[in-house]
């Protein structure tokens, strides 16, 4: 910083929080309350888990809920994302993500559909064979 934005950053109020060269200066854990883990639900979000908001549930006007809380709902408003999606369109770390979605699971605002996992997928050499069998039809 120059001396000259070192003297407009001690006059403005509130922007001993902001270096504009380095961004805003609240440490994730402060974003959390010093959480780590998505709250006791002990739902794991994949970073491929889809989140969608219940626009029909208590508390997504967002009144009770923080600023980060806030983004992620209205990330969430347009179209349903993944977590991974969120945390890029938030720009927040993917472990702060996860710890707010946490919280709004818990307050019934989304809802978080799983991954199919690769076991439960189909075979490759099975829809081959059905794609066969179609054609021979």
């Amino acid at each position: 910083m120059t001396e000259d934005t070192t003297a407009a950053a001690r006059q403005d109020p509130g922007s001993q929080w902001y270096d504009s060269e380095a961004g805003p200066l609240v440490r994730p854990y402060a974003m959390t309350g010093g959480r780590t883990r998505p709250g006791p639900t002990g739902v794991r979000f994949d970073l491929i888990a889809l989140v969608t908001l219940d626009p029909g549930a208590p508390g997504t006007d967002g009144a009770a809920l923080g600023p980060e809380h806030r983004t992620l709902i209205g990330l969430c408003r347009a179209e349903t994302q993944s977590v991974a999606e969120l945390s890029a369109g938030a720009d927040l770390p993917v472990g702060v993500v996860r710890v707010l979605l946490g919280d709004l699971l818990e307050l019934g605002c989304v809802t978080v559909s799983r991954p199919v996992p690769p076991a439960h997928l189909p075979d490759e050499r099975v829809l081959r064979e059905v794609i066969e069998g179609l054609r021979a039809l």
